[in-house]
């Protein structure tokens, strides 16, 4: 049977990893920047200094914190059996949430995005079997920021049944965002007991946990709806220059953060983000290609699972601003270990570059990257059909196996088939077509999603709920 496991840690790293990050929260402790979090943590039993707004933890607390944290969740679309499943094992991709630059999928300047840009974005991401979770990949600039995630959210569940997430604003817009969802659940309590969402926390390394995201956080928590807690640690910028002392600061960033949740709303559902990156010491600039950034992928899935815990890797993302051959290696690279380690999130699909903006095409080609990697990622079985030695012996030198019921049999679960946007033509027929590249034949994939007839519309009288939530979040927030 395939036995797929990518180790690069020994449970000893693993354990010294984990005693340096209780050394950090026990002694240099985190910066939390919100006034009632504190208060809370406070009375829950955290040391707490109100002047630095340092609140350091001990290993108790982190131990009692990872033992009621909520281990395993599914998350639901508008259509119910939409789903993306943590702790299950299983591979889900998620498109960007939002960036603020835009490339057309047919070339020209990068631009600012509008709100047609993501309503185009949750089409080709409702069409796309590997994406899991719709992001709304952009955030347009002719929607006012105060009720940006409003209306993304209710234009991604409008153009696709599968989970959807935007980014959140405020903790203000968010009570809007989560009405939208319980209202496809099926009331507030319904979606207690079935997510539609999750939250995301990002700590600010070195070790701060930010005020907007707690707030954002707190209402996410009011509904029940399950908490990612990702920092974006830097090697030798926001974070030591050495991998095992970045994963040690990194992995007490999360810790802090899944000790605060549990405090605030204990058996809340978590998954661990790893997703640290490097600072390029020749530019200054984040790197999302770097090969560190694929063994660091693995050493995080390594370390949440260790936990128990689902987890989110940043892979499939490439410092390149066209889909060539650095793309392609930095891509499959940091994918293929990220899968091979066990992680139940990649993201984030669609991104051109270091978050220089999304592409519709890029899109497409991360969905054909992840069919590519689940083929590796599957393996094949060794028993005595597939040895095959009857076959062998009947076809004998000189035959084939073309016409044979044993490779009919076969073939389609043992090979992976790709579309057409993979090039395994020969070269005439390449040709003949046009010569065109992976880019060219990715943009025309769009093009006939988008020209194809779009997914059943809503029930109109949910579309006019969905509408008033929007217009009343205008009259409050604008």
């Amino acid at each position: 049977m395939p036995n797929l496991n990518l180790q690069l840690l020994s449970s000893q790293d693993i354990q010294a990893i984990h005693d340096t990050s209780l050394k950090i929260l026990r002694d240099v402790g985190m910066r939390i920047h919100h006034a009632g979090v504190i208060e809370r943590l406070a009375a829950a039993g955290a040391f707490v200094d109100p002047y630095t707004m340092i609140v350091r933890f001990s290993e108790e607390q982190v131990a009692e914190a990872l033992e009621m944290t909520g281990k395993r969740f599914v998350v639901r679309g508008r259509d119910h059996e939409r789903v993306a499943r943590y702790g299950y094992g299983e591979v889900n991709l998620i498109s960007s949430p939002g960036q603020y630059g835009w490339f057309d999928h047919h070339g020209g300047p990068r631009r600012a995005p509008v709100l047609q840009d993501t309503i185009h974005a949750a089409r080709v991401g409702e069409a796309l079997s590997n994406v899991t979770i719709v992001g709304a990949m952009t955030a347009p600039v002719d929607v006012p920021d105060p009720i940006r995630d409003v209306v993304l959210t209710a234009e991604l569940v409008k153009h696709t049944a599968k989970p959807t997430r935007a980014w959140p604003v405020s903790r203000r817009s968010s009570r809007y965002v989560l009405e939208i969802y319980a209202l496809l659940a099926g009331g507030r309590e319904a979606m207690r007991q079935t997510p539609m969402t999750d939250t995301f926390l990002e700590p600010i390394s070195p070790l701060q946990l930010p005020e907007t995201g707690l707030d954002v956080m707190l209402e996410f928590l009011e509904y029940g709806q399950p908490v990612s807690i990702g920092p974006m640690s830097m090697v030798a910028g926001t974070g030591p220059a050495t991998l095992a002392g970045n994963l040690a600061q990194e992995n007490a960033e999360i810790l802090g953060g899944i000790v605060t949740v549990q405090m605030l709303a204990p058996g809340t559902p978590v998954v661990y983000g790893g997703i640290p990156h490097i600072l390029d010491p020749r530019t200054s600039i984040c790197s999302f290609g770097s090969p560190e950034q694929g063994l660091m992928a693995v050493a995080m899935a390594q370390i949440g699972k260790s936990y128990g815990l689902p987890v989110y890797v940043n892979v499939n993302l490439t410092d390149a601003k066209t889909l060539d051959a650095q793309a392609g290696m930095e891509k499959i690279g940091s994918l293929l270990l990220g899968m091979l380690a066990g992680a139940d999130l990649m993201g984030h699909a669609g991104i051109l570059g270091t978050d220089h903006g999304g592409s519709l095409s890029w899109l497409v080609a991360d969905h054909e990257a992840v069919a590519f990697a689940r083929r590796i990622l599957r393996g094949f079985d060794v028993n005595e059909d597939t040895l095959a030695y009857p076959v062998i012996a009947g076809v004998g030198p000189g035959g084939n196996y073309l016409s044979l019921e044993h490779t009919v049999r076969n073939f389609r679960k043992e090979l992976w088939i790709p579309g057409r946007l993979w090039e395994r033509d020969s070269y005439d027929a390449w040709t003949e077509r046009g010569s065109l590249t992976m880019e060219q034949r990715a943009a025309a994939r769009v093009d006939q999603i988008l020209a194809s007839p779009p997914p059943p519309p809503l029930d109109p009288a949910l579309e006019g709920e969905i509408e008033r939530i929007v217009e009343a979040a205008k009259r409050e927030l604008l």
